[in-house]
This record gives C-alpha cells, sequence and structure tokens, in this order.
C-alpha cells in the first residue's frame, strides 16, 4: 500500500506522458494531492471542474436507472487525454484519481493498466 504522496509521484514517473494527477474529492470538489501542471494547467482547477463530470455521470446513471460503477471517465482533446479513475476501496468513496496526458506522448491502454494499479495500491 502506498499514500497519496507516493501514488502521485508513481503516476508521474511512471505513465508515459503525463502532464499532471491529482486525487481529488467529488464530495467537495477538493484536491487532497497534486503533483504537475504548471501555471498553462491549473490542477485545483481541473480537480473542480472534473468533479463535476464524474456528479453528471453519477446522476444520469441514477436516472437511467443503471446498477453498475464507473470503472474510469475518459475525455479526449486534439492533444491531450484526460483521464478520470474512481477509486473502489472503502477508504476511497468519494475520490476519483485525476490524471492528463499528452496524447503525443502517451499509450492511453497502458496509462489506464498504470493508473489502475496505483489505484489498487493507494492507501487513503
Amino acid at each position: 500500500m502506498s499514500n497519496t504522496d507516493a501514488s502521485l509521484k508513481e503516476a508521474m514517473s511512471t505513465i508515459d506522458g503525463t502532464i499532471g494527477v491529482a486525487l481529488v474529492d467529488y464530495t467537495s470538489g477538493m484536491a487532497l494531492g497534486t503533483l504537475g501542471g504548471g501555471k498553462d494547467f491549473d490542477l485545483e482547477v481541473a480537480a473542480a471542474g472534473n468533479t463535476d463530470v464524474v456528479r453528471a455521470k453519477l446522476r444520469t446513471m441514477e436516472l437511467l436507472g443503471l446498477k453498475d460503477e464507473i470503472e474510469d471517465i475518459l475525455i479526449t482533446l486534439g492533444r491531450q487525454y484526460h483521464l478520470i479513475r474512481l477509486l473502489r476501496a472503502k477508504s476511497g468513496n468519494g475520490l476519483f484519481l485525476y490524471i492528463a496526458l499528452d496524447a503525443a506522448k502517451a499509450n492511453l491502454a497502458m496509462a489506464r493498466h498504470q493508473l489502475r494499479r496505483i489505484e489498487a495500491n493507494l492507501e487513503v
């Protein structure tokens, strides 16, 4: 098991093309930890905005009567991938990992695989 800081560092160092990563509480919209980003990519803003995405999808699933769980949400932009992975562990209820990737440098399938592994080892 690894803590938040170690998990964020692992994501930044092992997932090719990572621009930034955050652990986010979607009940409040607050980032519990961030790494990467920069002046042109504010991870605090991204965390709050992606909270709205998660809430909207959960609300839509409820309205549709879908009895399932979100594994991850992928948003593809022209030059970036944004991946949101909801934590499944009981201690991670209400949390998601968010990662922004440079599409030219990232392997999306590997990023999803590695993020799943990081999530499984994360202890919140």
